[in-house]
């Protein structure tokens, strides 16, 4: 049976924004990883007011922010009653599955055809800590490791600008994948699929790195039913 995320929080605004940098940004990123980790799950009401006073800013970072959400599709705004998280989007996860899928799938086979033994070194440093983090139970810090080591094969193929572009679109996917998490054995899963696509690229074998990239990014939405079940309220189609 599946592991229920912890009890929602509400967000963490953590210490006071950064006044050397500006005030939207930090709170748009706060916000969304708030969003992202279930910290403030479907149907959470955003208060401009409460927010300006957590976040120590007027209520023009906190507009931009919440417009950015809103861009993404985290949060719907109804104009001069309310602004509430969304709730997951099953059409939109399956658009950003397709966006990764597609990219992620060239990038493997360039990497497997280049023999950058340097990047299969940085590969194996974000593996063995998403082994450790998997063994704490730490999830926000395993999916942390989990984009980071995406985000290195997009560097390592010249294309980190892909990565801002999927990031931007995969919201809703992202949220799917935490829900998922806690399974039994799904961590373990995710660290064996990059170990195989590591291996695969280690050994330019492009075609094995597609397969295991391709196995990999399914895993979610292969359980979509079971994930419905458990959190029906959460998602909608």
């Amino acid at each position: 049976m599946e592991t229920a995320h912890p009890a929602p929080r509400a967000a963490r605004p953590g210490a006071r924004l950064d006044r050397a940098r500006q005030a939207a940004p930090q709170v748009f990123e706060r916000l969304r990883n708030a969003i992202l980790a279930l910290e403030l799950p479907p149907g959470s009401p955003l208060s401009r007011t409460d927010l300006a006073a957590q976040f120590g800013v007027s209520s023009t970072p906190i507009r931009d922010a919440l417009m950015r959400l809103e861009e993404e599709g985290l949060v719907d705004v109804f104009p001069q009653h309310a602004t509430v998280v969304s709730r997951v989007d099953v059409g939109r996860a399956e658009q950003a599955h397709f966006l990764r899928q597609a990219l992620e799938l060239e990038i493997v086979r360039l990497l497997a055809e280049q023999h950058d033994q340097a990047l299969v070194l940085r590969l194996d440093h974000v593996i063995a800590l998403q082994q450790q983090f998997a063994k704490a139970g730490d999830f926000e810090s395993f999916i942390a490791a989990d984009n980071d080591f995406h985000a290195q094969l997009y560097a390592a193929a010249g294309k980190q600008e892909l990565w801002t572009l999927v990031r931007s679109r995969s919201g809703h996917i992202d949220r799917l994948r935490r829900l998922h998490l806690p399974s039994p054995g799904k961590a373990q899963n995710i660290v064996r699929h990059h170990k195989l696509i590591t291996r695969a690229i280690e050994a330019g074998e492009p075609d094995a790195a597609q397969q295991h990239m391709r196995k990999h990014l399914s895993g979610t939405l292969s359980e979509l039913d079971k994930i419905r079940s458990h959190y029906p309220e959460y998602l909608t189609d």
